[in-house]
C-alpha cells in the first residue's frame, strides 16, 4: 500500500502545479485579531442600533418581548412628533395651546423621565449582548466610552427637556390662577398693564405707568391706550366703592396731599376696610379710576415690576431701539452715572429700564411715548425661536416679574392673539396734553379718542393723511421722543407705532 506524503513534503510540493506559488499557512494570530475586530464591530452596532432604533439590539440578540416593547414605543413616539412637526408648521395655535396645558405638560414630563430611563438601560443591555468580557482591553474601554457617552447624552438630554417642561409647567401655576374668565366687551378684551415702582416698600402700591391694551378678540388689533400718573380730577365707575367716596371726582381734602391717578393705590391700600373683599385694593381701586376716565370695561390686569424688567429683556439677549438722544442713566432724585448713546442699537436690561423710565431732562409724557416704543419692540422682536432659546432664564425673570389675574384657562386665548397682533400694526392713543388737561380731563374727549383710535384700528374710520405721518416722523425730538410737549409726541398717538419710534 502506497504512502500518503506529509503534509509540506516535498512530494506536497511537487503536487502544486507550475507557475502557481503556494499558499502560505493562516497564521493562528492572524485569525484571532480578526475575531477581535469582529467581535467590537458587532459591540458597537447593537450600541448604535439602540440609538436609531431602541429594541432592535434586542430583538438580534436578547430579549425579543422586550424588542417588541421598545420598538413599538419608538414608533408610536416618532408618530406622535410628526403630528408635533405638522402642528408647528400648518396650526401653530394648536400645538401651543397643548404647550399651555399643566396637565399635558405633568403627562409629558413623566414620559421623559421614564424614557430617559428605559433608553439607558436599552443601552446598558446592548452593552451586555456584545459580550465585552470577551473582547480585548482596549475594544473593552473603547466600547465602555462609548456606551457611556451614548447614555449619559439620550437620557441627559431627555431629562433635560423633562426639566424644561417642567420650569413651563410651574411658571403656568405660579404666574396664573384659577380665577373667573371673563368675556369679550364689544368685541374688545381690555388689559390693563401697570409699571409698578419698585423701590422699597413700594412693590404693587404705586402704579408708575398704566396702559390699557385693547385687543380685538378676533383679529388680535391693539390699541395702546396711555395714562398719565399724574391726572388727577376724575371720575370712578359708576356705583363702585371709589365713586361713592369721591363722587365729584379724585380730588379735595379726602385724596389730599397726593391726588393723582397713580395714588389711588396708595389710598385704597391706607383704607383696606373698604375692599374687604379684595385681594388687591390699591389695584381694584386703580381699576375703578380707569373705567370711570376710559369708560372701558377692564377684563384682566397686569402688574410689572420694573426692576424685575431688565432680567427679561436680559433673558431674551436685548432689545433693538432707535435712541434718538442721550437718554440718562440715574436722575429720578440721584446722580445720573451714564447715558444711553443716540443710535439704532440693541440696549441691554438695565439701558431699557432707562430708555423706558428716565424722566432727567425731559417729561412724564415723552417717557410715555418711550415705553410704548420698548412695548412695541418687546412685542415685534421676542420670536418663538428666541423664546425656546432662552426658556428657563424668560420664565424665571417673568415670574418675578409679573404679577397677573389672567386664569390660566384663558391662557392660550391670550397667546394665540399675541401671535396675531405681532404681525398687525399698533394703535396708540395718550390722554395727554395737548389732547387732554391732566389737571381738569375732559371725560367726553377722551372717551371720543378712545373710540376714534379704535374705529382706525378696526378699519371703520380714516387714517392719519401721510402729510401727517410724514411730520410726526421727521419733527423734532424732545426727551427721546418724537414730538414736543406743545404739538404731542408721534408715539403717542399714532395709527402706526412702530413707525413713530
Amino acid at each position: 500500500m502506497p504512502t500518503r506524503p506529509s503534509p509540506g513534503s516535498s512530494a506536497d510540493q511537487a503536487a502544486v502545479p507550475p507557475g502557481v506559488t503556494p499558499a502560505a499557512p493562516t497564521s493562528r494570530a492572524a485569525h484571532s485579531e480578526r475575531a477581535a475586530r469582529v467581535r467590537f464591530r458587532r459591540a458597537v452596532t447593537l450600541m448604535l442600533m439602540t440609538l436609531v432604533w431602541p429594541g432592535t439590539a434586542q430583538l438580534v440578540a436578547g430579549n425579543r418581548r422586550i424588542a417588541r416593547i421598545a420598538m413599538w414605543t419608538w414608533v408610536g413616539l416618532l408618530g406622535l412628533g410628526a403630528v408635533l412637526v405638522g402642528l408647528l408648521l400648518w396650526n401653530r395655535e394648536a400645538l401651543l395651546s397643548l404647550a399651555l396645558q399643566p396637565t399635558l405638560l405633568l403627562l409629558l414630563r413623566m414620559l421623559l423621565i421614564a424614557g430617559a430611563l428605559a433608553w439607558a438601560a436599552l443601552f446598558v443591555d446592548a452593552w451586555r449582548l456584545g459580550q465585552p468580557l470577551s473582547l480585548r482591553q482596549n475594544h473593552r474601554l473603547a466600547v465602555v466610552g462609548i456606551n457611556g457617552f451614548l447614555s449619559l447624552t439620550v437620557a441627559g438630554s431627555l431629562l433635560f427637556g423633562a426639566h424644561l417642561v417642567g420650569v413651563q409647567r410651574d411658571f403656568i401655576i405660579t404666574m396664573f390662577g384659577n380665577g373667573t374668565a371673563t368675556g369679550a366687551h364689544d368685541g374688545r378684551y381690555n388689559v390693563l398693564l401697570m409699571g409698578g415702582d419698585s423701590g422699597a416698600g413700594r412693590w404693587g402700591l404705586r402704579p408708575d405707568s398704566m396702559t390699557i391694551a385693547s385687543i380685538d378678540a378676533v383679529t388680535g388689533k391693539t390699541v395702546l391706550i396711555g395714562l398719565p400718573r399724574n391726572m388727577s380730577a376724575f371720575p370712578f365707575a359708576d356705583g363702585s366703592v371709589m365713586d361713592k367716596q369721591f363722587p365729584h371726582g379724585f380730588s379735595g381734602s379726602a385724596c389730599e396731599p397726593y391726588c393723582y391717578l397713580n395714588s389711588v393705590s396708595t389710598w385704597a391700600g391706607d383704607h383696606p376696610q373698604l375692599f374687604k373683599k379684595s385681594k388687591n385694593p390699591g389695584v381694584d381701586a386703580t381699576i375703578m379710576a380707569i373705567e370711570g376716565i376710559t369708560g372701558l370695561k377692564v377684563n384682566y390686569w397686569a402688574m410689572v415690576n420694573l426692576q424685575g424688567f431688565k432680567d427679561l429683556v436680559d433673558a431674551v439677549g436685548g432689545v433693538k431701539l432707535n435712541v434718538r438722544q442721550p437718554i440718562p442713566i440715574g436722575g429720578l432724585g440721584d446722580d445720573v452715572v451714564d447715558y444711553v448713546k443716540p443710535g439704532v442699537q440693541t440696549l441691554n436690561g438695565m439701558q431699557t429700564l432707562w430708555f423706558a423710565r428716565a424722566r432727567e431732562g425731559s417729561d412724564d409724557y415723552s417717557r410715555m411715548a418711550r415705553q410704548k416704543c420698548v412695548m412695541n419692540a418687546m412685542l415685534q422682536q421676542i420670536s418663538p425661536q428666541t423664546a425656546v432659546r432662552n426658556f428657563e432664564q424668560i420664565a424665571k425673570a417673568s415670574t418675578a416679574m409679573i404679577s397677573t389675574d389672567v386664569p390660566r384657562s384663558e391662557l392660550d386665548r391670550f397667546v394665540q392673539l399675541a401671535l396675531k397682533a405681532k404681525s398687525q400694526k399698533i394703535s396708540t392713543v395718550s390722554l395727554v396734553p395737548p389732547l387732554i388737561n391732566t389737571g381738569d380731563p375732559d371725560i367726553d374727549v377722551i372717551r371720543e379718542a378712545i373710540q376714534s383710535a379704535v374705529d382706525r384700528s378696526e378699519g371703520d374710520a380714516p387714517q392719519a393723511s401721510k402729510k401727517a405721518r410724514k411730520k410726526a416722523r421727521s419733527g423734532p425730538v424732545t426727551g427721546g421722543s418724537l414730538g414736543s410737549l406743545q404739538d404731542g409726541y408721534a408715539a403717542n398717538q399714532s395709527d402706526n407705532l412702530a413707525a413713530s419710534c
